[in-house]
């Protein structure tokens, strides 16, 4: 080293890489508050497209379940899509694919047309730009951080849902949602423009000092898919993300047209189930927390404990539609859905660890969006066939109590 060198320069290289982690974590925020906003808003588009074309519930729902079906689905090709293109590549391909999805649905008009669109399109293009990428990056550069670097992006489903879901209210009591649609196509599509000029080749390198690790990991758990698959903790992690998403996805299409049911305006329903991307920050920035300081298994048996509670308080709204029942709800539900996902992911990182995570956790995470599609679907026709929603309200808190279950019995979703 130049004995010359001036000291300000030496001192600030230390400091490069953790700006330059703190601006991947920002991107990866963005995009997933750009991906997760764009997908909730189905919730509040549900209502007047079901009136527009005479659909029932179960037919409408169907495109919100294909949209997590479609993710899940593609998750171990995007992981592996990863692995070898990097992430200019799966980020750019992801917000194209939603913009002219989004572009196309403001002009269809049966109902195969948006379960293409809006279902398969937006459902593989959120997951291009969605979790399964964001932790392969972010695990370069955070290392034994990354359950808060991915609680920090996990929230960002609640940002989305919080600026989207009343700004779509607002679009379409004034546009109509067709044209709604056609502004969110618009939006996606010039986002890409940014986004091809970043900084990629620094971006993907990752950590100097995670490099180093990553390599020694490399010679030492080596997982391939097959041999993960054949591990225990892969279908443990695979039947909590199944479960746990039935239960969560039973329920979460629905709110707004519920609460409207129940008595609420439309804005005002809309608004407050957009406020669970408030709460929906902390809850998973908490639960993280908590990991740290009393352990994963009563961390993550805490937040399901408020999940159960958040589905009691919406069951009580039908009778007693007032506010402070509405806040407890999404106070204890809207800040848990998502918050054992940086937790699981994390784990996921760790056990699975080498060349092949991108595919391995991908696969992985077919079980949330097996769930999630489910769910939905599933909640949907259950409503169609009963015209309540008390058999779907105890449909999910059963799925939830089974997605519990693994982290009580298997150790190595403990530690």
């Amino acid at each position: 080293m130049d004995k010359d060198a001036p000291r300000e320069d030496i001192a600030a290289k230390p400091l490069k890489p953790a700006r330059t982690a703190l601006n991947v974590l920002a991107l990866c925020f963005a995009l997933s508050v750009v991906g997760r906003g764009l997908g909730e808003s189905f919730t509040v588009f549900l209502l007047p497209i079901s009136e527009n074309f005479g659909w029932d519930r179960a037919q409408v729902v169907s495109v919100y379940s294909l949209t997590a079906l479609a993710g899940g689905l593609a998750a171990p090709l995007i992981g592996r899509l990863f692995d070898y293109s990097g992430p200019r590549s799966v980020y750019s391909l992801g917000l194209l694919l939603l913009g002219g999805a989004f572009l196309f649905a403001a002009n269809a008009n049966y109902l195969w047309q948006f379960q293409l669109s809006l279902g398969a399109c937006v459902g593989f293009g959120i997951a291009l730009i969605g979790n399964v990428p964001n932790s392969i990056l972010l695990g370069r550069w955070f290392g034994p951080r990354l359950p808060t670097a991915m609680a920090v992006v996990y929230s960002a489903t609640g940002a989305g849902v919080l600026v989207l879901l009343p700004a779509s209210q607002v679009l379409i009591d004034h546009i109509g949602w067709r044209g709604a649609y056609q502004i969110f196509g618009g939006v996606a599509l010039v986002l890409l423009v940014p986004l091809l000029i970043l900084p990629w080749r620094l971006f993907s390198t990752g950590s100097p000092h995670l490099a180093k690790s990553a390599t020694a990991d490399l010679a030492d758990d080596g997982w391939t898919l097959s041999s993960a698959v054949r591990h225990h903790a892969f279908w443990a992690l695979f039947s909590t993300f199944f479960f746990t998403a039935i239960g969560m996805y039973a329920i979460a299409p629905q709110v707004v047209a519920y609460l409207i049911d129940a008595g609420f305006p439309p804005l005002q329903a809309a608004t407050a189930w957009g406020f669970s991307g408030v709460v929906l920050l902390f809850g998973m920035l908490g639960v993280s927390w908590l990991d740290g300081i009393i352990g994963r298994r009563p961390s993550v048996l805490f937040s399901y404990a408020l999940s159960i509670a958040g589905i009691f308080l919406l069951w009580l709204l039908q009778w007693y539609p007032n506010i402070w029942i509405l806040t407890g709800f999404v106070i204890c539900f809207g800040s848990m859905i998502g918050s054992r996902g940086p937790l699981l992911t994390a784990t996921a990182m760790k056990l699975f660890r080498g060349k092949h995570v991108g595919t391995i956790y991908g696969s992985i995470s077919i079980g949330s969006g097996l769930g999630s599609a489910f769910g939905s679907w599933s909640g949907g026709l259950i409503h169609d066939w009963t015209h309540s929603y008390n058999p779907v309200i105890a449909f999910a808190l059963v799925s939830v109590i089974l997605g519990m279950i693994p982290f009580l019995v298997v150790p190595a979703l403990r530690r």
